[in-house]
């Protein structure tokens, strides 16, 4: 595998940013690890972060580049602050970089696959929310999407003030118009079960002891009475690095590859 650590300008950002990549590399006298590559173009995993992280955390917290070495799968992890993978109503248009300007820019840089059997996301907590919103806001482009311990029904978290509700004034304006808008997981869910177009496979997962235990069970049911093609995966776990580093390994083995 390469490891590149990748800073360049964002037109949509207004300002430069980072991101850390994982490419295959095909080679023969590595010890102790796999390796995969030689395709001409390869699919792509966007693993996103937290909201407490960056793009460093998933490479200095888990061992995911060993986990991916024998699948030929290219790794994007951007960094996004803590802005919910959204245009923020006082802050800058994370959502518009993340949806729409990184994949254009990661193509323009690597060989990356731009089919729509090709692309992931992937992400835990903060970043949970960010990979179902991709793929349920683009299922035409996403062919999967997988939530650690994700914030998936931040109508809920408002609610019962799980976060911080000025934080979120400031990213999303009126929480009282959070439901039922383009932010809004479970809304966002029911037009992807309506539509007669493609929908993505979906896989979640909760430790039991999490503090967002309730709010997955409620995308769970959701997901649930809508029939979208979502494994749901439950154990002893709270919000934290072992459990997560756990996890991701699940999440490579079932993508599509």
């Amino acid at each position: 595998m390469a490891l590149i650590q990748c800073d360049f300008y964002s037109d949509a950002l207004g300002l430069s940013t980072s991101m850390n990549v994982i490419l295959p590399q095909k080679s023969y006298t590595q010890i102790g690890m796999a390796s995969s590559g030689g395709k001409e173009k390869y699919p792509v995993l966007y693993l996103l972060h937290g909201l407490s992280d960056d793009h460093t955390i998933w490479l200095r917290r888990t061992s995911v580049e060993r986990y991916a070495a024998s699948l030929g799968l290219a790794i994007i992890m951007p960094a996004v602050h803590r802005s919910f993978y959204t245009d923020m109503d006082k802050g800058l248009k994370y959502w518009t970089f993340i949806s729409d300007e990184l994949p254009q820019i990661v193509r323009s840089f690597f060989p990356i696959s731009d089919a729509r059997e090709d692309t992931f996301a992937a992400g835990l907590s903060m970043g949970g929310y960010g990979a179902f919103k991709l793929a349920l806001s683009h299922p035409e482009r996403y062919a999967a999407a997988a939530s650690l311990s994700g914030a998936v029904d931040m109508a809920s978290s408002v609610k019962t003030n799980r976060l911080n509700l000025d934080e979120l004034k400031l990213i999303y304006g009126d929480l009282d118009k959070l439901s039922g808008s383009r932010n809004d997981l479970l809304t966002l869910a029911s037009e992807v079960a309506a539509s007669t177009g493609p929908k993505p496979l979906l896989y979640q997962c909760c430790g039991t002891e999490d503090f967002l235990y309730e709010e997955n069970q409620n995308f769970r049911e959701h997901a649930s009475r809508l029939n979208l093609d979502l494994l749901y995966e439950e154990g002893p776990g709270e919000h934290e690095w072992g459990y997560w580093d756990q996890q991701i390994q699940r999440v490579l083995k079932w993508l599509p590859l």
